[in-house]
């Protein structure tokens, strides 16, 4: 979960998706897919179509969501980026870096959370960011980890030239950092508590450390939003009445833990553990407040330089200015001809203000 890939093989197939523009004269569409992965910050999405929440507020705008789960993070991604999904769970970085710089106009519907402590440096035997220097470091290349490294490196005046990278799957991870050749690993939860359960593990460096550039979404196409904004508006109904099922103190909050934690593959007390780590957005206010503010703008810049420094942002870009990210306010980072990525208050501040 929560990884770049390079998915040019989607990209023809995403093409000819926006080949056909929607009618100008044709009723808006009414059947709507949602596609997410496994990750505590999303997991409110399989527990509101399960409980019924996503039906009621489809219904109450007179349309129809599918939700699916995806098992493989980079998959859900390719098939909405191909077009055979309407919305998607990802973070900031990949939604730039993978239908953005695909060509897929994409809208930020909601900013979730973001990562505040999940994402971790860890050292065996070594309990100095410093001593990562000179040492192989075990990450999922090009994804967050990797970035988390370059903001970590930076922060004691270094660089990845300090360093060797060393790309290795999420799924070999813990499994990775029990051989002896194995010094240092940089992942996210739920691998970081099962790794720091060995004696030998420090962590060194999270995410807590970068607040708030680490984002997780949930964003749509653009043009589909433009057809039919009651798409967004049930998205926001659904995501802000099930935050209020899932952080209530109540036998009904503790439930949802319970079964989301179960979804996720841990227990009560481990998904409890990674919300805690994690800056939820559960009141529609506080998001919208984030999602205005003037930091975001400073977050999208460093992971837009970021992608552009790892050939993220399409071949043969010309520089990070390539695609354009339009912020809440409409100011745009990069190319205002190119805008393929937006954040957009507009559905949270209509939950904020009890007006879905």
């Amino acid at each position: 979960m929560r990884t770049i890939s390079n998915f040019l093989a989607t990209l023809s197939v995403a093409a000819l998706a926006l080949a056909a523009p929607l009618g100008a004269h044709a009723a808006p569409k009414k059947e709507f897919k949602v596609a997410w992965s496994i990750y505590v910050g999303w997991m409110p999405w399989g527990y509101a179509a399960d409980h019924g929440i996503v039906k009621k507020w489809a219904d109450k705008y007179g349309i129809n969501i599918e939700v699916t789960q995806f098992n493989d993070y980079v998959e859900s991604m390719n098939q909405y980026t191909a077009g055979a999904f309407d919305a998607v769970t990802l973070t900031n970085m990949d939604g730039l870096s993978i239908p953005a710089a695909g060509g897929i106009d994409t809208t930020a519907v909601i900013v979730g959370d973001f990562s505040n402590g999940n994402d971790a440096l860890i050292l065996k035997g070594k309990d100095k960011l410093e001593d990562v220097k000179g040492q192989n470091v075990n990450l999922v290349e090009f994804s967050v980890s990797h970035y988390l490294l370059a903001r970590a490196l930076e922060s004691i005046g270094s660089s990845e030239r300090d360093v060797k990278v060393v790309n290795t799957s999420d799924a070999d991870m813990v499994a990775a950092y029990q051989t002896p050749d194995v010094t240092a690993v940089v992942t996210w939860n739920p691998l970081v508590s099962s790794i720091l359960e060995d004696a030998s593990a420090k962590k060194v460096f999270d995410s807590s450390q970068i607040p708030g550039e680490i984002i997780d979404l949930m964003v749509a196409n653009t043009d589909v939003l433009k057809d039919n904004p009651d798409f967004g508006k049930a998205l926001a109904g659904i995501w802000y009445e099930t935050m209020a099922v899932m952080t209530a103190q109540t036998d009904e909050g503790k439930a949802a833990r319970t079964a989301m934690g179960t979804a996720s593959g841990t227990d009560l007390a481990g998904f409890e553990a990674q919300m805690a780590a994690t800056k939820l957005f559960d009141k529609p206010a506080d998001a919208v407040t984030f999602t205005a503010s003037p930091d975001l703008s400073k977050t999208m810049d460093l992971v837009r330089n970021f992608l552009f420094e790892k050939g993220l942002l399409g071949s043969g870009a010309p520089s990070a200015d390539v695609i354009g990210i339009e912020l809440a306010d409409g100011s745009v980072l990069g190319d205002k001809e190119n805008v393929k990525f937006r954040f957009t208050t507009t559905y949270m501040d209509a939950a904020a203000k009890g007006a879905l």
